[in-house]
């Protein structure tokens, strides 16, 4: 149980490991279990029906193993709740400025290992909304100016979207349109040690990274008040699916099994542990049974 509260407090895993003197690896599995569960713990209380509220998309960068390995989070979120309401994965390749070497380097990488696809946000974003809005519906969808969203939003089969654009470079004040996947993208490198900028705590795997944005949306959603000085209630109570915060450890309670829980594609790949990093030759899925 400490491990999934210090998940959420900025620590990393050899840090976790000191007070109960176990390995880094250790806590790494229970991070691992924690994202899993969380995962069904999302899909099994997912807000029934139809989207009421406009949302909003965004996509949070890190990087895992280094930064010739750039990511990208696909964001939904809730513009009047903050409800997250889906996240899907997507590998990028590295950008901006860059030495000589370095591009000399990231070439080399990508002869060996291949080149990310170029479309992955575009197929990300379509991917999160497809998850976050089960039926063809009425749909306001707010975003930066990024390229690839109109082209992702065209993919939504039988949706009616009204698509309202923002440029990033507005002041991300309470006012700014794009506010609710803002506090959600400030909270995710606030409290997530992997995602600090310059830091030695990032994650080495991309699944590692999926797994634990899983487990801070649960805590984001339905335990973390939208202020902690001021209140004003979970997203999930915002949105009506709770009348209160819901404890850390009532989330754990009892066990999910995937058996029981149908989850979608491409959440259905993260449990299973089948997002693979590039870089290792063989990197272990999951077939735990009794896991969380």
């Amino acid at each position: 149980m400490a491990a999934a509260h210090r998940l959420l407090a900025c620590s990393g895993y050899r840090q976790i490991a000191r007070k109960p003197r176990c390995s880094e690896a250790t806590i790494r599995r229970h991070a691992s279990r924690l994202g899993r569960h969380a995962l069904l713990w999302l899909q099994s209380h997912r807000p029934p029906g139809p989207v009421t509220e406009p949302v909003v998309i965004d996509g949070f960068e890190s990087f895992a193993f280094s930064q010739y390995h750039p990511l990208y989070l696909n964001l939904v979120v809730g513009a009047d709740s903050h409800y997250s309401y889906a996240f899907t994965f997507t590998e990028l390749r590295r950008k901006g400025r860059m030495t000589a070497e370095q591009r000399l380097r990231r070439t080399e990488i990508e002869r060996t290992h291949g080149r990310p696809d170029p479309r992955g946000i575009e197929h990300g974003t379509r991917a999160a909304l497809l998850l976050a809005v089960l039926e063809p519906q009425e749909l306001t969808v707010r975003s930066d100016e990024h390229s690839d969203y109109p082209r992702a939003l065209m993919r939504l089969p039988g949706h009616r979207i009204r698509h309202e654009r923002t440029s990033s470079k507005q002041a991300r004040t309470a006012g700014n349109p794009l506010a609710a996947v803002n506090w959600a993208d400030l909270q995710l490198r606030h409290n997530g040690a992997n995602h600090k900028r310059e830091t030695i705590a990032y994650s080495k795997t991309f699944q590692s990274v999926v797994e634990r944005c899983a487990w801070f949306l649960a805590w984001l959603n339905w335990t973390k008040p939208y202020s902690e000085r001021h209140g004003g209630g979970t997203p999930a109570m915002r949105i009506g699916l709770s009348d209160r915060p819901i404890p850390i450890e009532e989330t754990l309670a009892s066990r999910l099994f995937p058996s029981r829980i149908e989850l979608p594609e491409p959440w259905l790949s993260y449990y299973w542990g089948r997002l693979r990093t590039r870089r290792f030759a063989r990197e272990k899925g999951h077939a735990l049974r009794l896991a969380y």
